[in-house]
């Protein structure tokens, strides 16, 4: 099944609990959030960035909100808008070369009028979310007064090709045929210099023996003609 252009989504709140799915639309339905959720996180609102760039440069932009919503069952909402097509093959570039996938958000707390300090961020490597169908789960970690302390994002299922791609196949294919050639030449002398050397020595010894012995024989003539 090819990527629709929406991001299937699941969010975890830890130490309280929460677990949503939905798909990566204009507004999306909550699900159910366990009992362990804090009342002083209702209404808790937290902006969802995302990046994924060919040339691995982080440049986050809003993927959407996360909101807590208050009620007889307690529900988590994410709003998001659809993945541009152009998206959605800077996605698969980004994938074909090994890149990652981004997410962050800002370090909110309930208290102290949820001010910002930074952001926590996580990453995937895009392939997986290309192989999973755009489907990813986020878990947000807060510490007991519900203050934002660590992000992280695993897709959905796991599993990812990466590197073993036909394109990056074909790649290192041609890359080790570039460097093939030459090495094979040196491999070649490297393999039978101990030969080569001792007949070029010999060839050498036995030219300058001919030089001696035909310089004596003159000698011999000359001496014989007095």
């Amino acid at each position: 099944m090819a990527p629709t252009g929406y991001l299937s989504f699941a969010l975890v709140v830890l130490t309280t609990v929460l677990e949503f799915y939905t798909e990566f639309g204009a507004c999306n339905n909550g699900r159910r959030v366990s009992d362990g959720v804090e009342s002083d996180l209702s209404g808790f609102s937290v902006p969802l960035e995302h990046s994924f760039q060919v040339d691995d440069a982080p440049r986050f932009r809003s993927r959407g909100t996360i909101q807590l919503k208050a009620g007889r069952e307690n529900g988590v909402i994410l709003s998001q808008t659809e993945l541009s097509e152009k998206d959605r093959r800077l996605l698969k570039d980004v994938a074909a070369v090994d890149g990652l996938y981004r997410i962050r958000v800002p370090r909110v707390s309930p208290q102290s009028d949820r001010q910002t300090d930074g952001y926590l961020s996580a990453f995937v490597r895009a392939c997986s979310l290309v192989e999973s169908h755009l489907s990813d789960v986020i878990t947000l970690h807060t510490d007991v007064s519900g203050s934002l302390i660590g992000v992280s994002i695993v897709t959905v299922p796991g599993v990812c090709q990466g590197p073993e791609t036909a394109l990056f196949i074909a790649r290192l294919e041609q890359e080790q045929d570039k460097k093939g050639k030459p090495q094979e030449q040196k491999s070649f002398f490297a393999k039978y210099w101990m030969y080569i050397v001792p007949l070029v020595l010999f060839l050498m010894m036995s030219g300058a023996q001919d030089q001696s012995g035909g310089g004596a024989s003159g000698g011999a003539a000359n001496g014989g003609g007095r």
